[in-house]
Order: C-alpha cells, then structure tokens, then sequence
C-alpha cells in the first residue's frame, strides 16, 4: 500500500548543510519540526517558497528582495510582519544571499524556536534545490516484492512468486552485466507526474538471497560496478511457473504484455514463463530489449502481419 513520508529540518540540513554551505544561526534545539504534505492540506499551501504571509510555506526564504522590502517598513510595520511570518509557525527561515540576520529577526526565532539558517547561494538556487529534496523525501512511497536491476541501462522490477527462480535469475544477470538495486523489498517513490524511482533499503544495501547459497554481498563478490544506487522504473518482468498446456495457449505473435498500476502510474509489464530448459536471463534481455524497439515505434508483430498481409496479396494478384 502506498504512503506518505515525512521529514524534518534537521534531516534538510543535514542533506544539504556541505552543497548550499548551510549555517544554523538560531533555535539549535527546534530540529524535530516535521514537513510534510499531506492529502488533507491545503491547495495553497507550498513546501518552500519566497516570503509569504498570506499562504505561508513551510520552509520560508528570505532573499535579498524580501530583505529590502523588510527594511524599508516602519519599524511598527516591520516588526508586525516578523510577528506574522514567526507566529505561523515555519519549519524553518531561510535567509539567502549570504545575508547576516539582524537582531530583531533573531529575537523573533529564538522566542518562537524557529531553525533560522543562512546560506550563501541564491534564493533562487536555494528554492531549487529545497523544492528538489522534499520531492523526493515527501515522494508517495510503496514496497513491492521482487528483484529490482538496471538491465541494459533499463530499470526493471522482476516479481513471481517465491521460489520461483527470481533470485537465481537476477545472479545470472549480473553475471552478464546487469546491476542490482535491491532484491527482496525495493522501495518505490513517485518523484514526479510521470517518474517513478526505486531504490534500496539500508539494511538490504548490496545483500542478494539466492537458495541454497544463502546471503550473499554482491558488491563484495562483483565489485562496485555490479550495484546501483537507484534508477527510474520503466518495466515490470513477471516470471510465471506454466505447464506445457498453458504455454501453448499464449499468444505466439504479440507474446503477454500488460500493464501494472503502481503508485498512480501504469507501469509496461511482461510475462516470461519458466518452464525447464528455457534460458531466463536471456529471455528478461530480449524482453528489455524488445520493450526498447516498442518505445521507439517499432512491433516486430505488427510488423511480421504487415509481411505476411503483404505476401497474401502478391500471392492473390499472381493467380
């Protein structure tokens, strides 16, 4: 079942403190605020963005223009919009462009324990890179059962049921230079309308289980160029146990392509059967590779019926 994340300001910073040089300069002790976003919430509220009293963000930047316009209020004016930006309550107070904060903004924070932190980039880098880590760290999330690999440079999550052979099918493939992401849960996050990522688990970091020969490290055994961090997925394999009954029964033209809904989106999945004697590392590669040529416009079974329409009425202008 998908989900929604959550993060908090300490886990920003702390992912972004060496790229942005971040400095906390206030309320050391506020790093447990939480963002989120939620279903439920408003559709005019923002996870970062500029300065804004009327629909305050969660993260709220502070550039040099908002500085300016700060500055050139009264002072009962300035300090009623500190009291407002503070009292909603922020994540957090981002102030761009090197800017040192003065001492009525950091009364402000250190009173309402709101993180004030500092930064030497753009408040136009700094929107950008915020908005870019909270999409993937707040990113609707699922856990999906299966071996996820990059093969040929395509991410693709191979299911079946246990015992099935997908573990075994996976070793081969990084034996032919295939990567492995994750095996067992590979977790799944949409990151945006049309993309979603998957990665690994910490604690399944590099492990692969295969029967028989228990735990096994990939990157131990195969080195760091057997392993990926992560990728987009882009096709499903599903490897199902058929008979000789069955197997006649499938499309011999078109194969089983289908799609699979996750997470919003509606994932090309193929089914490859297993059955003795057939090579399933080759056959999940001619699969990729097939899925490739389909992407591009090309059907090998429309166009072998387009061949075959063709010689039939070579054949009827003949007689």
């Amino acid at each position: 079942m998908a989900s929604e994340k959550h993060t908090t300001i300490l886990d920003v910073f702390e992912a972004l403190e060496q790229r942005l040089s971040l400095k906390w300069v206030a309320s050391l002790k506020s790093t447990n605020r939480v963002i989120e976003h939620s279903s439920n919430s408003s559709r005019t509220e923002t996870l970062a963005g500029p300065l804004n009293y009327i629909h305050p963000n969660r993260l709220q930047i502070i550039g040099q223009t908002e500085m300016d316009y700060l500055n050139d209020m009264s002072s009962d004016a300035r300090n009623d919009a500190l009291r407002r930006l503070f009292i909603a309550r922020p994540a957090a107070v981002f102030l761009s462009d090197d800017q040192d904060p003065d001492v009525e903004i950091l009364e402000a924070a250190t009173k309402s324990k709101t993180p004030l932190i500092t930064t030497p980039v753009s408040d136009i880098q700094l929107l950008a890179h915020l908005n870019y880590h909270l999409s993937i760290a707040l990113a609707e999330h699922t856990s999906v059962h299966g071996v996820f690999l990059e093969v040929l440079g395509m991410g693709v999550l191979v299911t079946g049921s246990a015992s099935v052979g997908k573990s075994e099918l996976a070793l081969e493939l990084i034996n032919r230079g295939s990567r492995l992401i994750a095996d067992d849960a590979p977790e799944f996050s949409r990151i945006a309308p049309d993309i979603i990522e998957g990665r690994c688990p910490p604690l399944l970091q590099d492990f692969l289980e295969v029967r028989g020969l228990g735990i096994i490290n990939v990157r131990a055994m195969y080195g760091d160029s057997a392993i990926k961090h992560n990728k987009y997925l882009r096709l499903m394999i599903k490897l199902l146990k058929m008979n000789d009954n069955e197997l006649s029964q499938l499309d011999r033209l078109a194969g089983t392509h289908a799609t699979t809904h996750l997470l919003g989106l509606d994932i090309p999945e193929v089914t490859v059967p297993v059955a003795p004697g057939r090579n399933l590392a080759i056959l999940v590669e001619t699969a990729v590779r097939n899925h490739i040529m389909r992407l591009k416009g090309y059907d090998a079974a429309a166009n072998f019926i387009e061949r075959q329409q063709q010689a039939i009425e070579i054949g009827s202008k003949s007689k």
